[in-house]
């Protein structure tokens, strides 16, 4: 991964023997935060860690977006003094999106900042939350509003790990994949709908080049722009009304089902902008309703989703700003769309 501080993301299986080599000879401490549910994972990890001489600590914290509280960063931060942690210890990070996203601002926020290091379990992690630096919390008026920019040591992604996701949560972490398809790598698209049945599953004859493909994509315009000041955006493709959906469902929808539907919607919004030939919209269609992801939402959403809609973090005042497609491969921002096109790209994606 490159940006100003270039780091390494490690894909393979079996690979977290490389642990130790990212935190350096210096580090005696290590925090390691990992989701409670998963301390088959976390075992290992420690382990590890003290096979290589450092002083390792479990520390549980909830599943999946429950763990992005205030609270939940507030006792991360008690339990670190209690370990008596210094800016020459450092964080691992074990679990999914959420999991890596509160532990990379811990990293971020404790002492201003200690080095962290990402071992993600499930796909969106591996090839979204863990990779780029951004690490965030959720407050009540919206996710995500509190966070850092906060680049890892490097990241561990054990392919082995994904064997054993729900299939659920597996393909929801393919819409991220789907999303580096349509922003940047075409051959991703290609891959899923050649084999959707094997996309869908982890043991897929493509699952390791769908992965890859997918980091590259993201460390390819995270090296070129870490804080989102620009070309960054483009990784928010679907995300505007994503993150509506979940902020209205009270983060009990699917972080993915949520992007999939999102990217109908803007690519929707571009067809009728004028900005998106039709047939790239049925793309998106077919292609996320192939490996098993929504493209629709519930006709009475609207006023709801509007509303949350003004916090997304590309607004600039009361101007909304969406990533849109011009093309295949080829983002753009459409910026002040009028209520009008808003409201009926949402009656086209509609049930």
């Amino acid at each position: 991964m490159g940006g100003d501080g270039p780091y390494d993301v490690v894909v393979g299986t079996g690979v977290l023997g490389e642990l130790p080599g990212f935190l350096g000879g210096k580090v005696t401490t290590v925090a390691v935060v990992h989701a409670e549910g998963l301390p088959e994972i976390a075992r290992p990890v420690c382990g590890v860690l003290e096979r290589a001489g450092y002083a390792a600590h479990a520390l549980p914290v909830p599943d999946g977006e429950a763990a992005k509280r205030v609270e939940v960063l507030a006792g991360l931060w008690s339990r670190f003094a209690r370990l008596g942690m210094t800016r020459g210890d450092a964080i691992v990070g074990v679990g999914g999106g959420a999991t890596t996203d509160l532990a990379g601002f811990a990293a971020a926020s404790w002492l201003r900042g200690v080095p962290v290091v990402h071992v993600p379990t499930t796909l969106l992690g591996m090839v979204d939350a863990a990779v780029g630096g951004k690490t965030g919390i959720d407050i009540a008026e919206g996710k995500n509003l509190v966070g850092a920019f906060h680049p890892p040591a490097g990241v561990l992604c054990d392919l082995t790990a994904l064997v054993t996701m729900p299939r659920e949560d597996y393909i929801s972490g393919l819409a991220e994949v789907i999303k580096a398809g349509f922003i940047a790598d075409p051959k991703i698209l290609e891959l899923v709908e050649a084999d959707p049945q094997g996309a869908a599953s982890p043991d897929g004859p493509h699952t390791r080049e769908l992965v890859e493909r997918a980091i590259q994509v993201k460390a390819d315009v995270v090296g070129a722009d870490l804080k989102e000041s620009g070309l960054r955006e483009i990784l928010n493709y679907g995300h505007t009304l994503a993150h509506a959906i979940e902020k209205t469902e009270e983060y009990r929808f699917r972080h993915g089902y949520a992007v999939a539907i999102g990217m109908v919607y803007a690519a929707e919004l571009a067809r009728l902008a004028g900005r998106l030939h039709p047939d790239i919209v049925g793309r998106h269609r077919s292609v996320l309703s192939a490996v098993g992801l929504p493209t629709s939402y519930g006709a009475d959403g609207w006023p709801r989703l509007r509303a949350a809609m003004r916090l997304d973090k590309k607004a600039r005042g009361a101007r909304l700003r969406f990533v849109v497609l011009d093309g295949l491969a080829e983002p753009s921002r459409l910026e002040g769309p009028d209520e009008a096109l808003l409201r009926r790209a949402y009656d086209a994606i509609t049930h």
